[in-house]
């Protein structure tokens, strides 16, 4: 079994900045794409940005130039650097890791943007 443990959400103005972070313990054979997803109320959950054991990335255009997502492969773990939020990105936000051949979610953080 995998487990994830997220951090760094919390309440920002906009213009401001956050890291989250994701770190992925347990039984680990093979750690393959890792990536951020959030949802909104009322929205679905959607893609943020992912990140292959390679480094090759995605992101979803709404955050293209302002969101960097990196990983650390000796310490299985997956970051997200969120610059010039805007209150559109308040949302909770989900760590997601394909390992040992399954998807395994994190619990979310919170991340706000106020006006």
């Amino acid at each position: 079994q995998v487990q994830l443990v997220e951090s760094g959400g919390g309440l920002v103005q906009a213009g401001g900045s956050l890291r989250l972070s994701c770190a992925a313990s347990g039984t680990i054979f093979s750690l393959n794409t890792m990536g951020w997803y959030r949802q909104a109320p009322g929205s679905q959950r959607e893609l943020v940005a992912t990140i292959t054991s390679g480094g090759s990335t995605n992101y979803a255009d709404s955050v293209k130039g302002r969101f960097t997502i990196s990983r650390d492969n000796a310490k299985n773990t997956v970051s997200l650097q969120m610059n010039s939020l805007k209150p559109e990105d308040t949302a909770v936000y989900y760590c997601n890791v394909r390992a040992n051949g399954r998807n395994y979610w994190g619990q979310g953080t919170q991340v706000t943007v106020s006006s």
